[in-house]
Order: C-alpha cells, then sequence, then structure tokens
C-alpha cells in the first residue's frame, strides 16, 4: 500500500497583514487541509525574503511552485494542492 504524502505548503507573509491572516485561514479551514503541511514564515525574520516578497504577501507556494499571491481562492486551493502532489 503507498503512504500518503502531504503537499508541503509555505505561506510568505509578515504580522499585522489582514491578507496574511486571510489566506492562513482559508488554507487551514480547506477540505483538503489534511492533505497538507502548512508552515507560515515571517518575512520580516529573513532579509532576503523581505526584499523579495516587500509588499507582495502573501505569497504561497504548494511542493516549491508559487501558486497565490495576496489571495487564496479555497476553490483553487484544493484543486492545486491535488495537482501539485501528484507531481511529487
Amino acid at each position: 500500500m503507498k503512504k500518503s504524502v502531504k503537499a508541503r505548503v509555505i505561506i510568505y507573509s509578515r504580522p499585522d497583514c489582514h491578507l496574511c491572516h486571510e489566506a492562513e485561514a482559508a488554507i487551514r479551514r480547506s477540505p483538503c487541509s489534511r492533505e497538507v503541511d502548512v508552515e507560515v514564515i515571517n518575512i520580516d525574520e529573513h532579509p532576503r525574503l523581505q526584499e523579495r516578497y516587500q509588499n507582495d504577501v502573501p505569497v504561497v507556494f504548494i511542493n516549491d511552485v508559487k501558486v497565490f499571491k495576496y489571495r487564496v481562492p479555497p476553490e483553487d486551493f484544493c484543486r492545486k494542492v491535488r495537482r501539485l502532489a501528484k507531481r511529487s
């Protein structure tokens, strides 16, 4: 039997960012939330990330593929998780 591997989701975020909080909440309450491991990275703690994403947060990656910026439509999130999980 093949073991199910969770998709890796990274949210590049910063404190006091309402879009960042909305994106994380959408991901955590999505129907496929059990299929992912979520890591939230505060770009303000990493100068290179802060320079790269300065005003473009949140940015969401699934298995190292950039999939969303600013908003995470819940209906698209699970579709992308399942599509990208097949590639890993």
